[in-house]
C-alpha cells in the first residue's frame, strides 16, 4: 500500500520521526542481506541510525547502498535514498525490488553525500557531526551508474520529511 500526504513546514521533525524513516531504510537493507548476504545486521543498524541522525538535522542529501565493480568503480545494483522535505511525500512499504541480480564478484559499498546545510557548517561543526555518527566514512569518488535502468517512485516519510528511493540495475 502506498500513501501520499502534504504537511506544512511548521511541524517539527523529531528523532523518533527520523528513526521511523531510518527503520524503513533498514528494512530494505535487510532484504538486501536476505537476497545477497550483505550488509551485515550490525552494519544495517548503524546505517539506519546514520540516516536518522543526518535526516533529523537536515544534513543528508543522498546515501547509496549496493554492489559495485571495484575495478571500474561502477554500480551493478544500487539503492539511492534522497532526502526530501515538504510537498508530496510517499510512505511506501519497504521492499519491492526488481528481480534478483547476479552479483557474483561484486562487493557491497555505500556512498553518502551531505546536504548544502552540512557544508554551511564550520569545519569543527562538520567534524562534530561526523564524530556523532555510528559510521566512520572516508572521502572517495562516487561509483558511476551509466548504463542501466533506474526505478523511482518509492519512499519513506513521516511528519513532513523523508527519503525517496531509486533502484538502479546495470545492464
Amino acid at each position: 500500500m502506498t500513501g501520499s500526504y502534504s504537511r506544512s513546514a511548521s511541524g517539527s521533525f523529531t528523532i523518533t520521526d527520523a528513526r521511523y524513516v531510518g527503520g524503513r531504510v533498514a528494512a530494505d537493507l535487510r532484504l538486501l542481506y536476505n537476497l545477497y548476504g550483505e550488509p551485515s545486521h550490525e552494519r544495517i543498524e548503524k546505517f539506519a541510525e546514520e540516516v536518522a541522525l543526518l535526516l533529523r538535522d537536515g544534513y543528508l542529501d543522498t546515501v547509496d547502498y549496493g554492489f559495485r565493480d571495484t575495478a571500474t568503480n561502477a554500480w551493478k545494483f544500487r539503492l539511492r535514498y534522497t532526502a526530501t522535505a515538504g510537498g508530496q511525500l510517499i510512505d511506501s512499504r519497504p521492499g519491492s525490488f526488481p528481480d534478483p541480480v547476479d552479483l557474483t564478484g561484486y562487493s557491497f559499498h555505500s556512498f553518502l553525500n551531505y546536504s548544502s546545510a552540512f557544508w554551511l557548517l564550520t569545519s569543527s561543526q562538520q567534524t562534530g557531526v561526523k564524530e556523532a555518527l555510528p559510521i566512520s566514512r572516508t572521502t572517495g569518488t562516487a561509483p558511476s551508474a551509466v548504463a542501466g535502468t533506474s526505478t523511482a517512485g518509492h519512499g519513506y516519510a513521516r511528519n513532513g520529511t523523508g527519503v525517496s528511493r531509486d533502484v538502479y540495475v546495470a545492464f
